[in-house]
């Protein structure tokens, strides 16, 4: 299976540009405004869980953030954001893994969250990536998951997701983490058509 999507990912990125990319977005602002909320500094340490090619990394290295780790499926979308960022880039840590199956060796004090969690339509998968965040967030920490709402789409570059509202995910994460707050997020393509998200900011509890 992991191999399938990592070639599947692999040859999207591959194959089309930003602009034909209906997640891409020029300016994380939602994200940046709960990254805020959730008091992060330049001190602080962030990793973005299927960062791709997704513009934050950058917006967080002109925040003056200097741990900053990205995580993806696809090596291909993590050299064309390393390629984007020029030699801003080689302060990042870049990590090529599927998130069921890697085992983070450090915590966080944000983990990020607006491409992946979606996509795990199976409950096996989805347990293993609730574990790797348990894992990988320090308590007192935050994590930001962000998902199609539940009038968003059904599917995303050819792959079922699962649609959650802010409730659907606090009672998920609910043994370990607190919703601080949420976002409703209508997001435009750059073909200029609405899809609907949820943006949740969470803080560890224990």
């Amino acid at each position: 299976m992991t191999a399938d999507r990592k070639t599947h990912w692999d040859i999207v990125y591959g194959e089309k540009s930003e602009a034909q990319l209906s997640w891409h977005q020029d300016d994380p602002a939602v994200s940046l405004d709960l990254i805020g909320l959730a008091g992060v500094t330049a001190e602080s340490s962030v990793i973005d869980i299927g960062g791709g090619t997704s513009r934050l990394a950058g917006a967080l290295l002109e925040k003056g953030l200097r741990d900053v780790t990205v995580l993806d499926l696809s090596q291909v979308a993590l050299d064309a954001a390393r390629d984007r960022l020029g030699p801003a880039g080689d302060s990042v840590t870049w990590i090529a893994a599927d998130i069921t199956q890697w085992t983070p060796d450090r915590q966080y004090d944000l983990w990020h969250d607006r491409a992946v969690f979606h996509f795990l339509v199976d409950a096996t998968e989805r347990a293993a990536y609730l574990e790797r965040l348990a894992q990988g967030v320090a308590i007192g920490g935050h994590a930001i998951i962000a998902t199609f709402a539940p009038d968003g789409p059904e599917t995303c570059s050819g792959l079922p997701v699962a649609r959650y509202s802010p409730g659907d995910l606090a009672a998920l994460l609910q043994d370990r983490f607190d919703l601080v707050t949420h976002r409703h997020h209508l997001h435009q393509t750059p073909w200029g058509k609405g899809q609907p998200f949820q943006f949740s900011l969470f803080c560890r509890f224990r």
